[in-house]
C-alpha cells in the first residue's frame, strides 16, 4: 500500500449520535480534494455503539479507512499521538468528530500547506460556544503565549495540519501528558494559521467538563514553560520584603505609640497570616504540579494500550 497524500486522525469517545452524519460529509470532502488519502478513527475506549459504527464503516470504505480500538478511555491527546502513529500520510490532519469544525474546512488548510507552510492552525471564525467557554479560551490565549511565546490564535480547534516532518518529531517525544498543538508548533519552521467555520454541536455533548478544560492548560503551561515557577519565586521574594517593610512600620508604630491601636494588631495576627498561607499553599500546588508531571514520566508506563487496529492486510 502505497503511502496516501493526506492522513485525517479522528479521535472518538461516544459518538454514536453524530457518526453517521461526519462519515456523510468527511468522505465526500475529502474525495472532493482529488488526492489519496486515508481516515484514522481512534476510539477512545467508547461505552456506546461508536465502536460498531466504526466497523461498518471500515467494511463499507476498507480501502481509505482505518480503525485503532484503544481498550479503554486515555484521553483526546492520547487518541490523536496514537492516529499519529498509525497515519502514514505526508501531511497529517486532525479533526474531531462532533462536527462542530466542518470537514469541508480540511481542503483549505492543505491549500495552504502547498504555499510552503508545515504546521498550519485554525482559527473559528464565529464560535457557538458558550459565552464562558469563550471569554476562558481568550484568557487562556493571552496567558498562555506569554508564558510560553507559542503564538495559536485559537488553542481549543483542533482542525489543524502537519507536515510528516513535524507529526515524527511529536512521535519521537515520549512525553506522558502533553497538549499536541503547541508541541507541533513548538517543532515547526513556517507556521501558518487560517479562518474555518465553526457549527454547533451536531449532537451528543462536550466530552470537556470545566475540570478537564483547567487540566488541560495546567498540562500546556506547565509543559512548556518554568516561567509560573520563576514568577512564584520573584512573587515570593516581593511578598517578604513587603511583609519586613510592614513589620518594621508596625514596630516603629508601637515604639511611638505603646502598644499599637486595633487595626495594626488585627493585620499583624490574621490578615497577613491568611495571606502568607494562601501564598504557601498556592506555591505548593505549582511546584507538586511540575513534580507530578516526573512522578509521571519515571514511570515509564504505556501512554495508551491498543486492543486491535482494523486495516486491510498489506502485501507479504
Amino acid at each position: 500500500m502505497s503511502a496516501p497524500e493526506v492522513s485525517v486522525v479522528i479521535p472518538v469517545y461516544n459518538e454514536e449520535d453524530v457518526l453517521e452524519a461526519l462519515f456523510s460529509r468527511l468522505y465526500p470532502a475529502l474525495d472532493a480534494l482529488g488526492r489519496s488519502y486515508e481516515i484514522v478513527f481512534v476510539n477512545d475506549g467508547s461505552r456506546d455503539r461508536s465502536v460498531a459504527m466504526l466497523r461498518e464503516q471500515y467494511q463499507r470504505r476498507p480501502e481509505v479507512t482505518r480503525v485503532v480500538l484503544f481498550n479503554g478511555n486515555f484521553g483526546q491527546h492520547m487518541a490523536i499521538m496514537a492516529g499519529f502513529e498509525y497515519a502514514r500520510g505526508e501531511r497529517v490532519v486532525t479533526l474531531d468528530a462532533d462536527l462542530q469544525n466542518p470537514p469541508e474546512e480540511i481542503g483549505n488548510l492543505i491549500a495552504k500547506m502547498d504555499e510552503g507552510h508545515d504546521y498550519v492552525g485554525s482559527v473559528r471564525r464565529r464560535r457557538h460556544d458558550v459565552a464562558w467557554r469563550r471569554l476562558a479560551s481568550r484568557a487562556m490565549n493571552r496567558l498562555r503565549e506569554r508564558l510560553t511565546h507559542i503564538r495559536m490564535t485559537d488553542q481549543g480547534c483542533m482542525l489543524r495540519a502537519y507536515d510528516k516532518a513535524i507529526v515524527d518529531a511529536i512521535r519521537s517525544s515520549r512525553e506522558v501528558s502533553t497538549y499536541i498543538p503547541a508541541l507541533g508548533y513548538s517543532f515547526s519552521q513556517n507556521p501558518a494559521e487560517v479562518e474555518v467555520e465553526h457549527e454547533e454541536r451536531a449532537a451528543g455533548e462536550s466530552k470537556y467538563s470545566l475540570y478537564k478544560l483547567i487540566r488541560l492548560n495546567f498540562d500546556l503551561v506547565t509543559g512548556f514553560s518554568v516561567v509560573p515557577l520563576q514568577l512564584f519565586s520573584i512573587f515570593g521574594i516581593a511578598v517578604s520584603l513587603v511583609s519586613i517593610a510592614i513589620y518594621l512600620v508596625v514596630i516603629a508604630k508601637r515604639i511611638a505609640l505603646g502598644e499599637g491601636d486595633g487595626l495594626w494588631v488585627i493585620w499583624d495576627r490574621d490578615i497577613l497570616t491568611f495571606i502568607l498561607i494562601g501564598i504557601v499553599l498556592f506555591g505548593l500546588g505549582l511546584v507538586g504540579e511540575y513534580v507530578g508531571r516526573i512522578y509521571q514520566q519515571v514511570r515509564e508506563r504505556p501512554r495508551y494500550l491498543v486492543q486491535a487496529v482494523l486495516e486491510p492486510k498489506r502485501d507479504a
